[in-house]
């Protein structure tokens, strides 16, 4: 297993993350248990925010991990936040996350939601479709207010990744199309309405990317299609969001780009585009969540089960499983892992790692190698900050982990374990039923 961030191995042969001992973790905090390591998360951000300097933004994915803690840091590292629902939005706002700093995304906004992110000011729309176009301008119209707005586009790039995380081609759920005039459909309506500001466009190709072409592709579709849309109107762009997408090391022959190159690519695509059109730079936009907190992340498991099928398979349970971090079960996504209690023991089985929930396809780690797994040693997947906790689901009645902060020695929890006290606060009982019981 590839060592991250703080973690490292101390002289009992344990895992450190942030300082504290991951066998530590998992006795004081119960497994499953999500452990953030703060100062590569802190890092992650400055890296973005250097690379692409004063004049352009860094705008976090929320959706790849958030909570009230997060947003907080993600305000003190000086970056901007993308949110794409109401609950997001308002994890942000309880959190004090500065509104104007907000990009308002999502396929299927609500009218409340768009009421909801109008009311708290939010400075930036991020507008799918042609009916939320109308939408959010009679609305704005109904509060008195002026929103800015980015118009959604796909630019018709199919990114080398998994098709469910895929999001640039034509056929997508998502933005308008540039090849079928939808998109200069979109920019005419914004332009003509009186209480929307189109300040750019915004485009995303897709997720855990990791040739560079790809990006600079966009770049120079979505500039052409600007210097299309200025010969059509006059309208030039004062923003050019290019979304995220940049991919994270999770197993061997995994070879992302450094931030650095990512940014290099992007901002290089655009002076060349931007000269070669006769138009003036756009501030450049990117909305990296992934390659921000997926390192950052670990989720600690105790090992249950120890199971051998002669001749097919070594099974070992963990106490987590799907429920916890659906990605394997989702679209294959594959995984490390260790023992964190015994670091320096020397490989000796093959093994897969498999979840409590009644799924055949509850699998975290096909063909792990790891020393011969007993009854309560910690398992460690790393690279798990990104799409897990945000994902988790309570699927047969598994209260979702607590994640804990780790920085010099020190753990706070950002986010409390579920009870099963919390598992029933929705269920209602009907008095019809609770009268029917033979036990009341």
């Amino acid at each position: 297993m590839r060592l991250r961030g703080t973690m490292r191995i101390n002289a009992s042969g344990h895992l450190e993350i942030g300082g504290v001992s991951a066998p530590a973790l998992a006795r004081d905090f119960g497994t499953p248990l999500y452990v953030l390591d703060e100062v590569l998360f802190r890092e992650n951000c400055r890296s973005y925010r250097k690379a692409f300097g004063q004049g352009n933004r860094v705008v976090y994915a929320g959706k790849a991990l958030i909570c009230t803690a997060i947003c907080r840091i993600i305000e003190e590292e000086g970056l901007y936040l993308d949110v794409v629902s109401g609950g997001e939005l308002f994890t942000a706002l309880s959190a004090r996350f500065p509104p104007e700093r907000i990009y308002f995304h999502g396929n299927n906004k609500s009218e409340e939601e768009i009421r909801q992110g109008i009311s708290a000011g939010v400075g930036r729309f991020v507008v799918d479709s042609l009916s939320e176009l109308d939408l959010l301008g009679r609305l704005a119209g109904e509060a008195g207010t002026l929103q800015e707005i980015l118009l959604r586009v796909t630019p018709g790039i199919e990114a080398h990744t998994h098709e469910y995380i895929r999001t640039g081609q034509i056929d997508s759920k998502f933005g308008l199309p540039i090849a079928t005039g939808q998109a200069m459909e979109g920019m005419r309506r914004a332009l003509a309405s009186a209480h929307l500001r189109l300040v750019g466009i915004h485009c995303h190709i897709g997720s855990q990317i990791f040739d560079l072409e790809p990006f600079r592709e966009a770049a120079r579709v979505m500039l052409n299609f600007t210097a299309e849309v200025r010969t059509a109107t006059g309208w030039l762009p004062e923003e050019l969001d290019l979304g995220g997408g940049l991919g994270i090391y999770y197993v061997s022959g995994d070879d992302p780009p450094a931030i650095g190159d990512y940014a290099a690519a992007i901002l290089g695509t655009v002076r060349e585009t931007c000269a070669a059109l006769g138009m003036f730079l756009p501030r450049v936009v990117v909305e990296p969540g992934r390659s921000i907190a997926g390192a950052a992340g670990s989720t600690l498991y105790t090992v249950g089960v120890v199971k051998e099928i002669a001749g097919v398979r070594h099974y070992v349970a963990v106490d987590g499983g799907m429920g916890d971090n659906p990605r394997p079960a989702l679209y294959q996504a594959q995984y490390e892992g260790a023992l964190a209690n015994r670091m320096l023991d020397e490989p000796a089985s093959v093994v897969t790692i498999a979840g409590k929930c009644c799924e055949s396809g509850d699998v975290l780690i096909h063909n792990a190698r790891l020393p011969y797994p007993e009854q309560g040693d910690v398992l460690v997947i790393p690279a798990t900050g990104a799409y897990n906790y945000t994902m988790s689901m309570n699927y047969n009645r598994l209260p979702r982990p607590a994640m804990v902060l780790v920085r010099e020695g020190k753990a706070e929890v950002i986010v409390a374990r579920e009870t099963f006290e919390n598992l029933l606060s929705n269920d209602r009982m009907p008095d019809s039923l609770w009268k029917s019981s033979p036990h009341t």
